[in-house]
């Protein structure tokens, strides 16, 4: 069982950036799919970014593209989100999500891949 718990959420202006964590217990996430996901107000939970730890590859939705990374730690214990360039329409509450499947490619945007759900950090952009 792996429990996912987001950090580093908060408030920033236009073009600034932040840096969120999403740290897992219970074993190590080595050959899980990691994803992010974002709610902003009013709209369905979408695709950010995703990990292939397996395959060691990527994936962006367009929106984030160019501004957004995603990456791990040494120890596979934690996945980050690396924000820059943020505009007020990033912000919303971000959920990281683990698969333990390892799906790979254009999957990985899916919701219904993933297993293990964190709660959830509030990002807010102000223009």
């Amino acid at each position: 069982q792996v429990q996912l718990v987001e950090s580093g959420g908060g408030m920033v202006q236009a073009g600034g950036s932040l840096r969120l964590s999403c740290a897992a217990s219970g074993r190590t996430l080595s050959r899980y799919t990691m994803g992010w996901f974002r709610q902003g107000p009013g709209k369905e939970r979408e695709f950010v970014a995703a990990l292939d730890w397996s395959g060691g590859s990527t994936y962006y939705a367009e929106s984030v593209k160019g501004r957004f990374t995603i990456a791990r730690d040494n120890a596979k214990t934690t996945v980050y989100l690396q924000m820059n360039s943020l505009k007020p329409e990033d912000t919303a509450v971000y959920y990281c999500a683990a698969d333990r499947h390892g799906t790979g490619g254009v999957y990985m945007a899916q919701k219904s891949a993933y297993d293990y759900w964190g709660q959830g950090t509030q990002v807010t952009v102000s223009s």
